[in-house]
């Protein structure tokens, strides 16, 4: 294995922020919701989670690379008998790296660290548009067995 095929998933600094935004922008629905030009938000954002010991913002370094990233959050709660929840958000690999194998690693970690943590199911949504990385994660063993609603509200 050469240097620059090791991968370290590791916990999201703030001096990360420019490379996680510019793969939050780097699709047709990030470029459309992403402002990279101004991490101010981002900045303050940050500051939210990595202040919350339930967020769990991760990058996928190689080489010294940020090549993918992933937010992790535990919710506690009564339903199923009082199961915690833990919740993959955000989940971005850089265009290099698709395809690479690089996906399926990182959803790994985040279900192994999710059973470290004591959760109990792990779930995420997916735009209804990614129909390939819902058959990523069907292939990973996830069920399509919701419909997720969102409400966008003012202000922001």
């Amino acid at each position: 294995m050469t240097e620059t095929a090791v991968l370290t998933i590791r916990p999201a600094t703030e001096a990360d922020l420019p490379a996680i935004v510019a793969l939050l922008a780097d699709d047709p629905l990030g470029a459309t919701r992403e402002t990279p030009d101004d991490l101010t938000p981002y900045r303050t954002a940050f500051a939210r989670i990595d202040g919350d010991p339930h967020q769990h913002l991760v990058v996928a370094d190689r080489a010294g690379r940020t090549v993918g990233t992933l937010q992790l959050t535990l919710v506690p709660g009564l339903s199923r008998t009082g199961a915690t929840r833990a919740i993959i958000e955000a989940v971005r690999i850089h265009a290099d790296e698709r395809g690479s194998g690089l996906g399926t690693e990182l959803i790994q970690w985040a279900v192994e660290r999710s059973r470290a943590l004591g959760a109990d199911l792990v779930q995420l949504t997916s735009d209804a548009t990614r129909t390939d990385a819902h058959r990523f994660y069907q292939r990973l063993g996830f069920t399509g067995s919701h419909l997720g609603f969102k409400l966008v509200l003012p202000g922001r």
